[in-house]
């Protein structure tokens, strides 16, 4: 595809902001709210930061890594952008919506394009009960969280918590606790991505928990549903030579 009209946004790294001075010299740079495409420069976090701001746009992303990892990014390369562009495959994402009741009697809704994390707030560990589509699967984790992940998602956070990774497109999420003490085995579940998870949080005032979706943090919830969005739709663009659903499964092979 042939995108006319080609932003640049950075985050505030040194290195992303010399990149982006660099592209704009060369290739100009339209105003991402009129633009076919945005080219994000930075991190993971800046691409997931970019891709909520324009979410109503539905504008195209294409990370270059000037961050760290770079697991949602693509090399960097100021030579032939506008072709990289072109031969880029779309990957189609829909966000999880988290839904939080907090004890103050505010609601906070937000979407995350990779987990709801549900975190103790005190040194004492969360008891936390888990439903899936209205029947209770577990009366009480005791834990220092659980949380939610999506396919793109599951190598982030869930990964470290030794959740299982999921394929792009195998229509499912994942459901992984965090340092869970009882039931001792438990150690999480996949679920079809269209279930509904709805998490109550047990002696709340005792063991307080926060709810996070992405970067979007509620304190002191007292219940929280987890659901996909399936009306909503976010297009990340990667060099077809290593694509998101490639990434996922080298990462099921690496030591």
């Amino acid at each position: 595809m042939a995108y006319e009209k080609v932003a640049f946004v950075a985050s505030g790294s040194p290195r992303a902001q010399e990149a982006l001075e660099l592209l704009r010299t060369r290739y100009g740079g339209a105003n991402p709210e009129e633009a076919d495409v945005i080219v994000a420069l930075g991190g993971d976090g800046f691409i997931l930061e970019t891709l909520h701001k324009f979410i109503e746009r539905k504008v195209p992303i294409y990370g270059m890594n000037r961050g760290t990892v770079g697991f949602l990014m693509n090399e960097f390369r100021e030579e032939n952008l506008l072709k990289h562009l072109d031969e880029a495959e779309e990957t189609i994402l829909n966000p999880l919506q988290m839904i939080a009741h907090c004890a103050d009697g505010t609601k906070v809704k937000a979407l995350a394009i990779n987990e709801v994390s549900m975190l103790r707030q005190s040194r004492q560990a969360s008891k936390i009960q888990i439903s899936v589509d209205g029947k209770v699967r577990i009366p009480e984790l005791v834990c220092d969280g659980v949380l939610v992940a999506t396919a793109a998602g599951s190598t982030a956070y869930n990964l470290s918590a030794h959740g299982p990774i999921i394929p792009v497109g195998s229509d499912l999420m994942t459901l992984t606790p965090i340092s869970a003490f009882r039931p001792r085995r438990w150690r999480g579940a996949l679920l079809p991505a269209q279930a509904k998870i709805e998490f109550e949080i047990l002696e709340h005032e005792k063991r307080p928990v926060s709810a996070v979706a992405d970067s979007t943090e509620a304190r002191n919830v007292l219940s929280v549903t987890v659901e996909e969005r399936r009306d909503v739709s976010l297009t990340i663009l990667f060099d077809p030579e290593h694509n998101l659903a490639d990434r996922i499964l080298n990462e099921q092979f690496t030591p």
